[in-house]
């Protein structure tokens, strides 16, 4: 790290060691930004009970679905930022930091309004059990209006992370966990406010980050290389348009998944609240173990970008290979938590004997995922790092969509396996992105490509 700037150059040195190093931050924020909606639902559990698990799993998905389309535009922000230091054209960051900030706090305000005044129509859409239907109204009402904050964290992060900054991030979501805990512990817990008052612990959590996060670099403007002038948050048509281009790929790939996942569940809700349920918490865990590793994939990112900006396409492809070998690691570690560990991990989450009975499907489908995504931490992060963002929409919509939602209908009411054949083609679906993918990248056709950095 430049002691005069926040970025790192990843264009030589150890690949291995970087990317350790640059990884186990990321990995350690994600971890803290599941904790968020894991605290909750813990919390939830406890004081709530069932219909409160269910509430809290559903309607976070739709936060989790409009966040995430945020975080493409901001994802491709990074990739431009990344590649731009890489070919050490550091002038043209001010404009683009400036432009991606005005585009997704404008972004975040319309979704969050189309949220709002469409919550009622949304929920009927994916079936939310009657026991949890309040509650999910209250839970979407609170996080739906606070969308600005939740995309405000993941942007500033994603620049961060372009300039090769993995601390910074990590700061700002623990300062945001903790104020999290505290809060759904009184809110909940002592006030007795319910799934509203963990909507309002997660929400403020996520507002006193972002505001700490803009404070802290106003502070060091000159080291993160943005002036903060009111001049330069308005939007530049050239960098609009490269953003727009990049990101809305990425958009359609991050909600893909997150869109899916509504289907899939509303077709687990006709199963009954305690499958809602036991869906919801299962889902959390897998949340926890695959943001975790993703850490990997969002080191390997800028690096990969930063070295294609440079034209070093062997170095880029030895970090895809680094990633693989961490990515693998991790999840032989993963597989073996959840063959030993995985009925105890569902009782942090609920005392439910009947959720715990049926976590026994969740794991037996789950475990399939695992392999796909040990591949996609490389062949994904490499995707996205040389900017080949149609591609990954493309592979999205084919694991999110046709065989997530497809498989899920097939094995479930097709072959009638009911619960367990929902969540085995949820478990198979990541396939879609991580053969295909793997496919592109040792084929090396992706070397004619040029690289964005020449078009800034």
């Amino acid at each position: 790290m430049n002691k005069k700037t926040l970025t790192r150059d990843f264009t030589q040195g150890s690949i291995f060691r970087q990317l350790l190093y640059f990884s186990l931050p990321f990995m350690a924020s994600n971890a803290l930004q599941v904790l968020y909606s894991t605290i909750d639902m813990i919390i939830v559990g406890e004081y709530v009970g069932t219909p409160g698990l269910s509430a809290v799993s559903q309607s976070s998905q739709i936060i989790n679905f409009a966040a995430m389309v945020c975080l493409g535009f901001s994802n491709a922000g990074q990739v431009l930022i990344s590649q731009a230091l890489g070919a050490g054209k550091k002038k043209e960051m001010n404009d683009i930091i400036g432009t991606l900030f005005g585009f997704v706090a404008a972004l975040a305000l319309v979704i969050s309004a189309v949220i709002l005044c469409s919550r009622t129509l949304i929920l009927d859409l994916i079936r939310i059990p009657t026991e949890s239907y309040d509650m999910a109204m209250d839970y979407l009402l609170i996080c739906g209006g606070g969308l600005i904050f939740t995309a405000g964290y993941n942007m500033v992060s994603a620049v961060l992370r372009g300039m090769g900054d993995a601390k910074r991030p990590f700061l700002f979501i623990g300062i945001a966990s903790l104020v999290n805990l505290v809060l759904d512990i009184v809110f909940t817990g002592f006030w007795g406010w319910g799934v509203a008052g963990a909507a309002w612990a997660t929400i403020i959590g996520q507002a006193v980050s972002f505001i700490f996060s803009l404070v802290f670099l106003f502070r060091r403007k000159e080291a993160f290389g943005f002036d903060f002038k009111k001049e330069s948050f308005m939007p530049t048509s050239k960098y609009v348009g490269m953003i727009v281009s990049l990101g809305t790929p990425m958009a359609i790939q991050s909600g893909c998944i997150n869109l899916s996942m509504l289907f899939v569940n509303a077709m687990i809700n006709g199963v009954g609240v305690v499958a809602s349920a036991t869906f919801g918490v299962g889902v959390r865990i897998d949340d926890i173990i695959n943001k975790i590793s993703q850490g990997i994939q969002y080191a390997a990112m800028p690096m990969i970008s930063q070295n294609i900006g440079a034209s070093n396409q062997k170095r880029a492809q030895k970090v895809v290979y680094a990633a693989w070998v961490y990515s693998a690691a991790f999840t032989v570690f993963s597989l073996f938590l959840y063959l030993c560990f995985g009925k105890e991990l569902f009782m942090i989450f609920s005392d439910d004997p009947l959720v715990h009975e049926m976590s026994d499907s969740f794991i037996g489908a789950i475990l399939w995922m695992f392999p796909a995504f040990a591949i996609m931490r490389g062949s994904g992060a490499f995707i996205q790092g040389i900017g080949h963002a149609k591609f990954s929409m493309i592979l999205a919509i084919l694991d999110g969509v046709v065989l997530r939602i497809g498989l899920s209908w097939l094995f479930g009411i097709g072959l009638k396996l009911g619960f367990f054949g929902f969540l085995l083609g949820y478990g198979l679906a990541p396939y879609g992105f991580s053969v295909p993918s793997l496919i592109y990248f040792l084929s090396g056709k992706w070397k004619k490509r040029k690289t964005l950095a020449e078009a800034l």
